[in-house]
C-alpha cells in the first residue's frame, strides 16, 4: 500500500510541474530522496501521460493547423514550430554526443530553481515595459528552440519557463501567445525525448512494475489536465511571479537541507 501512495504521489508532482515554469525533472530528482528511487522507464511512462493531456487540450488548434495549410498564417506558423523543434533536437543531439549529462545531486538542482526564479522576477519587470504582441517571429522560434536544450541539461531550468520566457524576451510578450508557442513546441520534442529514453530503457522492461506504471501515467495525465487548464485561465489576469517566488523559496530550503545533510 505504502508504495502505491508514492506511485500516486510521483505522478501527482509529475503532472503538477511538467508545464508549471518549476521544473518537473527537479521536482522528481528531490522526491526520489525520500520516496524511493524509480527506474528510467517508470519516469518516461509517466512524463508521457503529461504529454497526452497537453494533446488533448491543444488538439482543436493542432487540427485546425494541419488541416487548413492553405493558409498562410497557419503555414507559417508550422514552419516556426518546426524550426524551434529542430534546433532542440540537434542542440540535444550535440550535448548527448559531448557526454553532457544531467546532474543529480541536490545543490545544482537548488540553485537553478533559485536562479530561475530570480530570471522570472527579472524578465517580467523588463517585459511590463513593452508593448504586447502576439506575433511569433523567426527570432522567437530560434530563441525557444535554443533554450529548450537548456532544461536537456540542467535539472530545475524547467523546460517550460525557459522555452515561456525566451519566447517573451524575443518579442511574444502576451503571455498566453508565448506559453501556447512554448507547449505546443514541447509536444513533439517530449514525444521525441520520450521515443529516445524508451529506446535507451527497453532492456529494462522485463523487470518493470508495469501496474505502477499504469497508475503513474493516469494520474500524471489527469494531474498534468488540470494544471495545464489552470495555469491557461490564470496567465489571462496574472504574470508569472507566483512562480517565481515559489522557485526561490523552495529552492532555498532544498539548498539548506543539502547543506545541512552533509
Amino acid at each position: 500500500m505504502t508504495d502505491l501512495w508514492h506511485t500516486i504521489a510521483f505522478g501527482i508532482i509529475e503532472g503538477i510541474t511538467e508545464f508549471l515554469p518549476i521544473s518537473s525533472t527537479g521536482h522528481l530528482l528531490i522526491a526520489e530522496r525520500w520516496l524511493g528511487e524509480r527506474s528510467e522507464l517508470f519516469i518516461v511512462g509517466i512524463q508521457a501521460g503529461a504529454i497526452l493531456a497537453v494533446l488533448f487540450i491543444y488538439w482543436q488548434r493542432l487540427v485546425t493547423l494541419f488541416t487548413h495549410l492553405g493558409q498562410r498564417a497557419n503555414r507559417d506558423y508550422l514552419a516556426k514550430l518546426t524550426v524551434a523543434f529542430l534546433i532542440t533536437a540537434l542542440g540535444s543531439f550535440i550535448a548527448t554526443r559531448h557526454g553532457f549529462k544531467l546532474p543529480d545531486s541536490l545543490p545544482p538542482i537548488a540553485l537553478a530553481l533559485i536562479i530561475g526564479g530570480i530570471a522570472i522576477l527579472i524578465i517580467e519587470r523588463v517585459v511590463a515595459g513593452r508593448a504586447l504582441s502576439t506575433d511569433v517571429s523567426w527570432k522567437v522560434a530560434f530563441w525557444v528552440g535554443a533554450c529548450q536544450i537548456l532544461a536537456a541539461v540542467f535539472p530545475g531550468t524547467s523546460r517550460s519557463a525557459a522555452t515561456i520566457f525566451a519566447a517573451m524576451l524575443a518579442g511574444l510578450t502576451a503571455r498566453p501567445a508565448a506559453t501556447e508557442f512554448a507547449f505546443l513546441v514541447g509536444i513533439p520534442t517530449m514525444f521525441a525525448a520520450t521515443g529516445y529514453e524508451l529506446l535507451k530503457t527497453r532492456g529494462e522492461a522485463a523487470d518493470e512494475d508495469w501496474g505502477a506504471l499504469a497508475i503513474g501515467f493516469v494520474v500524471s495525465g489527469i494531474v498534468a489536465f488540470i494544471a495545464v487548464k489552470w495555469l491557461l485561465g490564470y496567465i489571462q489576469s496574472h504574470r508569472f511571479t507566483l512562480f517565481a517566488w515559489y522557485r526561490i523559496v523552495f529552492g532555498a530550503g532544498v539548498l539548506a537541507l543539502a547543506l545541512w545533510r552533509n
